[in-house]
Order: structure tokens, then C-alpha cells, then sequence
């Protein structure tokens, strides 16, 4: 996995628009950079809640939220609208980005062992360099993590 100081891996995704989106399309702002297994589930679901609900302060940080998992646009589009998310879902089917950010890991779950996404964000400053990594992620605390990161990147560029 990657970690703080790596200069983050470019990429360019479609979101649930399928529009392409880049990432120097984030150049010049602070980017909450997060990657779930899938849509719709219990602890993906409540995660997105958080970020969206905190969508305010995250931004009063200079900061955007952006959400990466291997669901299809379409799936991201209806897993917006039918939470009333605030942020931008891209879609990773490939797997290319996943894999570049070293969250495509094993996992186990009831014994079995299998690959999947390793919940995971990334907070990424404006020229591109990683500042903080947060692996295994509890999708109930990401959020007042993720704030309280943001924080001290405020308070230490004043």
C-alpha cells in the first residue's frame, strides 16, 4: 500500500455519470480520496452517509470527498440517488486504481479466504503528495478521522 509523502497514482475513472475524471483534475485542492468494497452494502452505505452528512465541514477544510469502488457507473448513480450522496463515486471495474493504491488485498470472511477492497482512504494535498493513509477503515469513524486529519493540515498551513 501506498503511504504518507508517496506521490498519489494518476488515474482517470468514469463517476456515476460516466463522465471521465481525473486525478489532476483535484490539483490545487485537498482530496478525500476513499475506497469501498460495494454500494448498497451495510458499512459502505453508512460510510457514504458520514461523508455526505459531513460534506459541509469537509469542505469548509478546502477539501472534496471523492468514493472509488469496482461497481459500475450505473450502480454508483443509483447509489447516490437513493442515499442523496453529495460527492463523486468513480468507477474502477478494472480494478487498475484499486490495484495502484495496494487496497485490492485478501480478505477473509466465515473461514474463506477471497480478494476484495480493503476500505481505505486517502487524504491528498493540493500538489498530489500523500498526507495521511488510513487502512482497514472503520466505516463508522472514517469521518471524525478524516476531519480531524484535515484539521491539523489546516491549523499547520496557517
Amino acid at each position: 500500500m501506498l503511504k504518507q509523502g508517496d506521490t498519489a497514482p494518476g488515474f482517470t475513472l468514469p463517476n456515476q455519470n460516466n463522465e471521465q475524471v481525473a486525478l489532476s483534475d483535484y490539483l490545487g485542492k485537498r482530496l478525500v480520496l476513499y475506497f469501498y468494497p460495494k454500494d448498497f452494502t451495510p458499512g459502505c452505505t453508512e460510510q457514504a452517509n458520514a461523508y455526505s452528512g459531513g460534506y459541509d465541514q469537509i469542505e469548509a477544510l478546502q477539501a472534496v470527498v471523492v468514493g472509488v469502488s469496482k461497481d459500475s457507473p450505473k450502480s454508483h448513480a443509483d447509489f447516490i440517488k437513493k442515499n442523496n450522496l453529495r460527492f463523486t463515486l468513480l468507477s474502477d471495474e478494472n480494478l487498475e486504481t484499486i490495484k495502484l493504491y495496494g487496497v485490492w488485498k485478501d480478505k477473509k470472511m466465515y473461514g474463506k479466504t477471497f480478494l476484495g477492497v480493503e476500505r481505505s482512504t486517502f487524504i491528498i494535498d493540493e500538489k498530489g503528495i500523500i498526507q495521511a493513509v488510513f487502512a482497514k477503515v472503520n466505516p463508522s469513524k472514517d469521518l471524525e478521522a478524516v476531519l480531524d486529519y484535515l484539521n491539523k493540515m489546516q491549523n499547520t498551513s496557517r
